[in-house]
């Protein structure tokens, strides 16, 4: 404060001078006071403008480094640019923006260059000063161990709609993998379901220690098990207990007046192929493609969705469905899957920079499906086994109890830490579908409703987008 009041005084003293000497140092002091404050004012324009840029020129590459098509990269950046820029004040003016991509797409540089206005530096001639930025956006895939469970049953058939979904499938997997037949932090498991999971014929020793003899002596018509089980009783349809502390029963589609397969007169009339569809008889009918447990092989995964067809009978059951997609990443599960899934992995939920996620699709909602309308027991047969026999006298009130259960199982799923992407496609999928499947999902925009064919390829290409890591690396 002292030293305050002394210039003061001598600011005082000195304005008090009526000697000419005195005012060209008075005009000299007054320039370089002026001098400097426009200086400061022109540098903190300068600094407030490169931080604008360089913010402008993040987004840009976090905006292009999620296009998944190399050609719109440059269009997402730059609509990204601009819009920051507004946001900005619009100090910056004559931007110019660089994206260079690498021959892989996967390293993208970004350079740009915009004018400032100065203020007090204009008097020395300098209307404008220009600033740049520049920063790099490598594009990988997260280590992820992903699930994903598509509907498989009878109605994806019209429409075309199981090729649509296989095509939306197959790009998310070579976007995913980006071309690579390997990736070191990439495992994808594929549960296809209907109104039962086949975990596959080669798993016999998950069963009931009963069980396991049965479709492999002959008295089957020659068939054998295909792998499809029965849902697990009491609440274990909705847990990740392994099989040695619940083990499983065979789905087994009795000979009944809607599947007639043993002859009267003696010998069996099996036909189990999928062109037969309703017509089909035999007691693996309505069990789909086996699951294919975690694997690092883009190609494993790709022949697994290649496989997948709409098969008939039984109805849906989603529920199971999801319940087999946690089994596959549930370190409750390491080491019995076997194959091309290491013995030490599905990975515990804690692995560093490893996900776990979920990718569920329906074109339908639960149901028990009663194919000529009068079905033993109410309808076809299911891994619930029949309509009655799993405790209910209309369809309706079985659809509620399958979607409380898909409901609970989607709440023990997240947290657990995993998370779940939901798509319903078609315009079947009733209304209390969609909102179930719309809670399930990890966040609203985890969840997608596809009306058609082209939008379900729209939705898929939304989760690649959301599925890919993108870093700042310089």
């Amino acid at each position: 404060m002292r030293i305050l009041r002394g210039f003061g005084t001598s600011l005082r003293s000195f304005l008090a001078q009526r000697g000419g000497g005195a005012l060209p140092l008075s005009a000299g002091m007054m320039l370089t006071l002026v001098g400097f404050t426009g200086i400061a004012l022109d540098g903190a324009r300068l600094i407030y403008a490169k931080d604008v840029l360089q913010r402008s020129l993040d987004s840009a590459g976090l905006a292009a480094g999620h296009a998944l098509d190399a050609d719109d990269m440059t269009a997402d950046g730059q609509d990204f640019f601009d819009a920051n820029v507004v946001a900005g004040g619009s100090i910056l003016r004559n931007t110019n923006l660089s994206i260079v991509s690498s021959q892989d797409d996967r390293v993208l540089t970004l350079t740009a260059t915009a004018e400032v206005e100065s203020t007090f530096m204009s008097v020395f001639g300098f209307d404008t000063v220009s600033v740049s930025a520049s920063t790099e956006v490598t594009r990988e895939t997260r280590g992820m161990e992903l699930a994903l469970v598509m509907d498989n049953t009878g109605s994806m058939r019209g429409g075309g709609k199981i090729d649509a979904m296989k095509t939306a499938a197959t790009a998310l997997i070579n976007s995913i993998f980006d071309g690579e037949e390997v990736h070191p932090n990439l495992w994808i498991s594929v549960v296809p379901y209907t109104a039962t999971v086949n975990m596959g014929s080669g798993r016999s020793a998950w069963l009931q220690t009963a069980e396991q003899g049965l479709l492999t002596d002959g008295s089957y018509g020659g068939t054998t098990w295909k792998g499809c089980t029965e849902a697990r009783g009491g609440t274990g349809d909705r847990t990740d207990d392994p099989p040695a502390i619940d083990p499983f029963y065979v789905y087994l589609y009795e000979d009944a007046s809607d599947n007639d397969w043993i002859l009267s007169g003696g010998g069996f009339d099996i036909d189990e192929s999928n062109g037969a569809q309703n017509n089909g008889t035999g007691p693996n009918l309505g069990c789909g493609p086996a699951i294919t447990s975690l694997s690092q092989a883009r190609s494993t995964a790709l022949a697994a969705i290649a496989e997948m067809q709409p098969w008939h009978r039984g109805g849906t059951a989603s529920n199971l469905g999801l319940v087999w997609g946690w089994r596959t990443l549930s370190p409750r599960w390491q080491g019995l899957w076997g194959g091309s899934t290491p013995a030490d992995m599905p990975f515990g939920y804690d692995e560093p920079f490893m996900d776990k996620v979920i990718v569920i699709l329906t074109d339908g909602q639960n149901q028990f499906y009663d194919h000529n309308g009068g079905g033993p027991d109410g309808s076809d047969y299911t891994a619930y086994d029949r309509l009655n026999i799993f405790g209910y006298s209309t369809l309706g009130q079985a659809r509620q109890e399958l979607d409380d259960r898909f409901a609970e199982l989607c709440v023990s799923i997240k947290n657990a830490g995993i998370r779940i992407f939901t798509i319903t496609f078609g315009s079947t999928p009733s209304s209390s579908t969609q909102s179930l499947y719309e809670t399930c999902a990890s966040n609203p925009g985890f969840y997608f409703h596809a009306p058609n064919n082209s939008e379900l390829q729209t939705a898929f290409d939304a989760i690649g987008r959301q599925l890919s890591n993108l870093r700042l690396s310089q």
